[in-house]
């Protein structure tokens, strides 16, 4: 018995050796595959600066030719053409910039967050000679430790041969602050802030504090039945009775909830609106639009409504801001075909753009969820070329999709379902389909719709 349980845990530790040994080549193979993607990224970028070289000094359509050659990449292989405009910015940094780090990950000497550490940290060296000490020095650290103790590492060599001063660069760097949301699905998404650390520190301590002081205190309340209940109050002028409630939260949700308080319902201290906008930038607020199925709407049942019709949200939440927003755009949908079943709105947009904003939801470039308010409304066929101003000839663009589609080769063609039919400078098709079919059946008598909406 003794012998079949040692032979077990000899066959478990080869099988683990195994496993072990079969991940360190996976991640060689995945190291070289990034360091040949990389190449290819920064190819690209060469070639659209060729061709930005050859173009007039109009800096809009100059910068057409990158956007144009990120989305013909972003097309092929299903990636949202900014992220891909910002690879190809990396790539060249690399390349050019880092050579002895990209040799190092095309070997798997390290990998490709190593090799984004290095360049990130290094990429403010100016100075050749600066940057080629700096980079021979984190390297040999970043081949025998892991990213994040290379980061501080890399962090700290760059700033002993930075040529400006911190107070400089931080200077710089402040400039470049900025907010974003990104969604993390079951309804949640993470607000980012990036600003001076002394700020965002100083925002976190007083976040803590409110919170540690909201935990602290213990909340009175009347007991059931000590107020307002069929008991008779205590005669002699007795005070009711009641309970005390301690707040459950942890101190995690706490500022969390702090933050969605002080950004939706507080008035910033300083504020140089106050003078032209009444109320100032406190008196702004939040326009969305919701997505809920019929049946949820009417309390039947708890299927997920969405917000801006890409971000899911909970059925609570979505009748609570049906019964009490006193601006928002509502869409019923049928809850198991999709179907649009009704479409109104508080600040009565044109017919033509409510059909468009329910049909498309977002921007119709591929891979695109800018949301349809925040579009353009473009026509398919241009205006000047014989389109119509119609549903079948007019789709919600963003910005950054309408210009590459006005100012490049890049061409749109509009199917008779809605979908759109993009064919790119190459001649590769991709086509985005709507995400729900619209069905308008107004009663008789009534506003048949805008002209040039299918009946469908």
């Amino acid at each position: 018995m003794e012998n079949a349980v040692t032979v077990e845990v000899i066959n478990d530790e080869a099988a683990l050796a195994d496993i072990v040994e079969a991940l360190v080549e996976v991640d060689a193979a995945i190291a070289a595959l990034e360091a040949d993607k990389v190449l290819h990224l920064a190819a690209a970028r060469r070639i659209a600066q060729v061709r930005e070289s050859r173009q007039s000094v109009d800096t809009q359509r100059r910068q057409m030719e990158e956007r144009s050659i990120a989305a013909e990449i972003a097309v092929a292989t299903h990636v949202h053409d900014s992220a891909v405009q910002n690879q190809m910015h990396r790539a060249q940094i690399l390349v050019d910039l880092f050579p002895a780090t990209l040799d190092a990950l095309a070997d798997s000497r390290i990998s490709a967050r190593h090799a984004r550490i290095i360049t990130d940290a290094g990429s403010g060296l100016s100075d050749p000679a600066a940057r080629a000490e700096y980079e021979e020095t984190v390297l040999e650290y970043a081949m025998r430790e892991n990213p994040p103790r290379t980061q501080k590492f890399a962090q700290d060599a760059a700033e002993a041969l930075a040529p400006r001063s911190i107070t400089e660069r931080h200077a710089a760097a402040v400039r470049r602050r900025r907010v974003w949301v990104d969604d993390l699905g079951d309804g949640t998404s993470q607000l980012t802030a990036i600003g001076s650390s002394v700020l965002m520190h100083g925002a976190m301590d007083r976040l803590t504090r409110m919170a540690k002081q909201v935990l602290s205190v213990a909340v009175t309340a009347p007991a059931e039945g000590g107020c307002g209940g069929d008991e008779a109050a205590p005669s002699g002028g007795a005070q009711a009775p009641t309970v005390t409630v301690h707040d459950e939260r942890t101190l995690d949700q706490v500022r969390a909830d702090l933050v969605t308080d002080l950004l939706l319902a507080g008035r910033p201290s300083l504020d140089p609106t106050v003078d032209t906008v009444s109320g100032g930038l406190g008196a702004v607020r939040a326009h969305v639009s919701v997505v809920i199925p019929a049946t949820t709407a009417a309390g039947i049942h708890d299927r997920g409504a969405s917000l801006e019709g890409a971000y899911p949200i909970d059925a609570t939440t979505a009748r609570t801001l049906m019964a009490g927003a006193p601006m928002w755009e509502r869409v019923l949908t049928h809850p198991i075909t999709g179907t649009v079943m009704a479409a109104d709105t508080y600040r009565r947009p044109a017919a033509l753009d409510r059909f468009l904003a329910v049909r498309d939801i977002h921007c119709r470039f591929p891979g695109c969820r800018q949301p349809a308010r925040r579009c353009d409304r473009d026509h398919t066929l241009d205006w000047a070329l014989g389109g119509t101003t119609s549903a079948c000839n007019l789709a919600c663009l963003c910005k950054r999709h309408h210009t590459l589609k006005t100012e490049t080769e890049w061409r749109a063609e509009q199917l008779p379902d809605g979908s759109i039919r993009w064919r790119t400078p190459l001649g590769r098709v991709a086509t985005d389909v709507p995400e729900r079919y619209v069905v308008f059946r107004p009663d008789p008598g009534s506003d048949p719709g805008p002209p040039g909406a299918p009946p469908f």
